[in-house]
């Protein structure tokens, strides 16, 4: 390539248009002898002729070169990256090395060829100094994704009574203030740690009331207990709940309150040490078949603690706490021994109980035994779980129901109280920045910067 000034610009390749063999006479045959009279003086070689390009024309032709050879190499890249076919001698060959890809590439057209090599001598250069090296790569972003993260935090300021709460529970919304207003006055009934429940409400008014209930920090054994696909979740009304500390492995030991609850067309909650083997094998084969509604969760903590959980879960429910060193056998459980609970909803990380309302007055005597445990206390490990204990039971779970005159109307207005639910709990927890993408813009000048 010559270049005579900054502007313009000149290319010259072979042009393969031309016919090059025409001309090109190395011998005649007659009779299937070599006439060496006629064939001599007349040994011919001519290159083939030249085809030059200019400006824009050359410019345009390189780049469309380089343009076809990158994507076809972009094609692999990324962690949905795709594979390519090469037609190679014998077999074609499946791969998604770019670097290999690159160098299999030929076009037919001489100037974009041209482009195509240029751009994949830089590369494999590229490659073969440094590598892909994608560990540095990621190790530059996370850098900077800390950077970011510090940088943001700095700018947050923490959220600072309802009426923080309600304006940014009111704009996650969508500006609707009456969301805003009922997240604001849920939050102050439970407090910022409490529970949140959204459910759809039987008349055309919103209303929020507060129940007895608890979350524990244990989500679902298996996601093939899920009952709403849409957000990952099981949703249960009206549930059955067996509570112990034994761990279930063997199907046997709870087939007939399986086949009791079926009966009652009830769902059943399993909150055992775990659940494996063939007991959950079954159990999920037959959620699937649609002839068992359950799902099960492993009991939340560990040792003396654990059991004191499962002891205020039973509490909660109603249930007959299944204690090993008790002797309470699974197998022997009937259904008079479980619990039950209003609604349950298990997520992958947690499950929500609203106890039934018979329960209550048991409730309030459970937290009296822990706040009394509480002040005898010298611990303070002991002190800061009982604390949490307490917490549990009495904080409740405020429960937003969703009224609305149509279907339609309900699920939207659903949609836009959780998310209001959670940029609220998320703002709570981390603070808020300057909105309106201006923090956004302070962080690409912070990266333009530096």
């Amino acid at each position: 390539m010559a270049s005579a000034n900054a502007i313009s610009t000149a290319s010259i390749f072979s042009s393969p248009k031309q016919g090059n063999l025409r001309n090109r006479r190395v011998n005649q045959l007659q009779g299937g002898k070599v006439n060496y009279r006629q064939s001599r003086g007349r040994f011919v070689v001519r290159a083939a002729a030249k085809e030059i390009a200019f400006d824009q024309h050359s410019r345009t032709a390189i780049q469309a070169g380089i343009d076809k050879l990158a994507d076809a190499v972009g094609l692999t890249l990324g962690p949905r990256g795709r594979n390519v076919v090469l037609d190679e001698y014998g077999t074609p060959k499946v791969v998604n090395d770019g670097v290999m890809i690159a160098r299999a590439i030929e076009l037919p057209d001489a100037m974009e060829n041209a482009g195509a090599v240029l751009i994949r001598e830089v590369a494999s250069k590229t490659n073969d100094s440094a590598g892909a090296n994608p560990v540095s790569v990621k190790k530059s972003i996370d850098k900077t994704v800390q950077q970011l993260v510090e940088e943001l935090e700095k700018k947050a300021r923490p959220v600072i009574g309802g009426d923080d709460i309600k304006a940014i529970a009111s704009i996650s919304a969508g500006n609707d203030e009456s969301i805003g207003i009922m997240i604001a006055d849920a939050i102050d009934k439970v407090g910022p740690d409490g529970v949140l429940s959204i459910e759809s409400s039987s008349s055309f008014e919103t209303t929020v009331d507060v129940e007895e209930g608890m979350e524990i920090d244990r989500g679902y054994i298996s996601p093939q207990f899920v009952t709403n696909p849409e957000k990952l979740i099981v949703e249960f009304e009206n549930a059955r709940v067996l509570v112990t500390d034994q761990k279930i492995s063997s199907i046997k030991d709870i087939i007939p309150l399986l086949e009791k609850t079926t009966q009652l067309r009830a769902p059943l909650l399993i909150i055992a040490e775990d659940v494996t083997g063939e007991a959950l094998a079954t159990l999920v084969v037959n959620k699937l078949r649609g002839i068992l509604n359950v799902a099960a969760i492993k009991a939340p903590g560990f040792g003396e603690r654990g059991k004191a959980l499962l002891q205020d879960i039973a509490i909660l429910t109603g249930a007959e706490y299944q204690a090993s060193d008790l002797g309470l056998l699974i197998e022997n459980t009937s259904v008079e021994q479980l619990g039950l609970a209003r609604k349950v909803t298990i997520s992958k990380d947690s499950t929500t109980i609203i106890a039934d309302t018979t329960t209550k007055d048991e409730i309030q005597a459970r937290i009296a035994q822990i706040k009394n445990e509480l002040a005898e206390t010298d611990s303070v490990y002991d002190s800061e779980k009982l604390a949490e204990r307490i917490a549990k039971l009495s904080g409740g779970v405020a429960v937003i129901k969703v009224g609305a005159a149509t279907e339609t109307e309900l699920e939207d207005r659903k949609l836009r109280i959780e998310d209001a639910k959670n940029a609220t709990f998320a703002a709570i927890e981390e603070g808020i920045v300057p909105g309106g993408g201006a923090a956004l813009v302070h962080l690409f000048n912070l990266c333009s910067c530096h």
